[in-house]
C-alpha cells in the first residue's frame, strides 16, 4: 500500500473513477464477466493489448465506484472469475 508523507492512506473521495486491467484468453468471456460483475454501475470497457503470440488479451475497465468496499469487492469478483486470469 502506498502511504503519504504522514504514513496515512491517501484520502480518496467517492464516487470515484477506478481503473482495472484484466487479462484473459477469451475476450467475449471477459466482457461477459465484467457485465455480470459491474451490473448496476457506470463503467467503460476498452481494449488494451494482445500478447505476442495472440493467446492472451487485456482490457481496461474503468468503473465509477461509490465506495472503497465496492471497489475492493469488484476487484475480488474480477480476480475470482474463471474467464479472468489476472487483475491489475
Amino acid at each position: 500500500m502506498i502511504f503519504n508523507e504522514e504514513n496515512k492512506k491517501p484520502q480518496i473521495e467517492y464516487p470515484h473513477s477506478w481503473p482495472y486491467k484484466i487479462i484473459g484468453e477469451n475476450i467475449e468471456q471477459m466482457i461477459n464477466a465484467v457485465e455480470e460483475i459491474v451490473i448496476d454501475l457506470e463503467y467503460e470497457l476498452t481494449p488494451s493489448n494482445i500478447s505476442r503470440k495472440g493467446k492472451y488479451f487485456s482490457l481496461n475497465v474503468t468503473v465509477i465506484v461509490p465506495s472503497e468496499i465496492v471497489r475492493d469487492l469488484i476487484f475480488q469478483k474480477l480476480s475470482g472469475h474463471p474467464a479472468i486470469i489476472f487483475v491489475i
